[in-house]
């Protein structure tokens, strides 16, 4: 193995995902697109275009990776996209969906001869953060004002409603879709696509996958559109570790391990949400220590943690879920090494696709 840190992805628990994301569309009919915001270590796509139908981005940069390593399906949204740089989406994306009645108008006839999509705001949604909201007051995610979007619905081909966030409640869901059905009827009886967004985890453990299909089959059928599902999370649940090492043990009330990584640098969305990553080894016991990472800043703590056996200079220390939201958000504060990244294959070969070095650091800024 490498030397620590590094993300350690594994396709076996990634193919696991991958094969209920594929069940669904078999009994469904609903394609997913890989949301590449969430998870863009394109190192495994190999194994995910298998079972996958293409990508959702969320950037030119998004689109353009989609197309050079997944090339199938590329769907392109953005919040705003810039006038220099929406004939290049337009160049790699089989599907444009812009964020609001303005960006259609002003970039519609520039992305002519692709399938044309609008961002709509339910005003109903499904988050555990304020943050992650997409309905929260004054929300800037998508169209809710229903006359504009009646004036642009001629130019449209579908639409995506993208409301949930983290959200294993099924019945949660399904309220949610049938006040979107209720209320936008007469759009969806005009479009060919409708794509439910993502943040519906609907690979975990218990989920109700029949109801799941059900619902989805069922919205399909009554208004002869093709679904589609946006999974990040859902897709690498499980899949990912960051592997450290522990550097030093100080004491200060409790004892306090230090790793080799850092939540700022390398769990960052645990840092904005105020979570703690749960450990995957060592495991559960009586031992309490608090695990700390290694740049300056105070708060850059992955938490208090009950472990088997006693922290110790040299230990390992594995944090789980290291995947979605978390890689793509890595950064050089302090300038501490980025973790490298490692895939056990699906024969249990291990892989080091990326080491990371001053270069890099240095060259990503000027």
């Amino acid at each position: 193995m490498p030397q620590t840190p590094y993300y350690l992805i594994d396709e076996r628990r990634l193919r696991h995902n991958l094969e209920t994301v594929q069940r669904v569309r078999d009994l469904s009919g609903a394609r997913s697109v890989l949301a590449l915001k969430c998870f863009s270590a394109w190192s495994v796509f190999g194994l995910m275009r298998d079972y996958l139908d293409g990508v959702t981005c969320s950037s030119l940069f998004e689109a353009r990776l989609g197309r050079d390593e997944f090339d199938k399906e590329v769907h392109a949204y953005s919040v705003a996209f810039a006038a220099d740089e929406i004939a290049e989406v337009a160049a790699v994306a089989d599907k444009v969906i812009f964020n609001s009645v303005s960006q259609l108008k002003a970039f519609g006839s520039a992305v002519a001869g692709r399938s044309v999509g609008l961002r709509v705001n339910p005003g109903v949604s499904y988050s555990h953060f304020d943050l992650a909201d997409p309905a929260r007051l004054h929300s800037r995610l998508g169209v809710s004002d229903e006359p504009s979007l009646r004036a642009v619905a001629p130019l449209l081909d579908g639409v995506m409603f993208h409301f949930n966030c983290e959200n294993s409640d099924f019945d949660a869901l399904a309220t949610s879709v049938q006040h979107i059905v209720e209320t936008y009827q007469w759009l969806l009886e005009q479009v060919q696509w409708v794509s439910l967004g993502g943040g519906i985890a609907f690979t975990g453990e218990g989920y109700p996958l029949q109801r799941f299909v059900e619902l989805l089959r069922g919205l399909s059928s009554r208004f002869g559109v093709q679904i589609y599902l946006e999974p990040g999370e859902a897709v690498v649940t499980g899949c990912t570790e960051l592997v450290t090492t522990v550097l030093d043990v100080v004491h200060n009330g409790v004892d306090i391990a230090i790793v080799d990584a850092s939540l700022e640098a390398h769990m960052l969305d645990h840092l904005i949400y105020s979570t703690t990553p749960r450990l995957s080894y060592p495991g559960p016991g009586d031992n309490q220590m608090t695990i700390a990472g290694r740049t300056c800043l105070a708060g850059d703590v992955f938490g208090a943690h009950s472990m088997a056996e006693p922290l110790r200079v040299g230990s390992e220390v594995r944090f789980a879920d290291a995947g979605g939201y978390t890689m793509v958000k890595a950064n050089w504060f302090n300038g501490v090494g980025m973790p490298s990244i490692v895939v056990r294959r699906l024969d249990e070969s291990i892989d080091v696709v990326r080491e990371f070095d001053y270069a890099d650091f240095k060259g990503s800024l000027s």
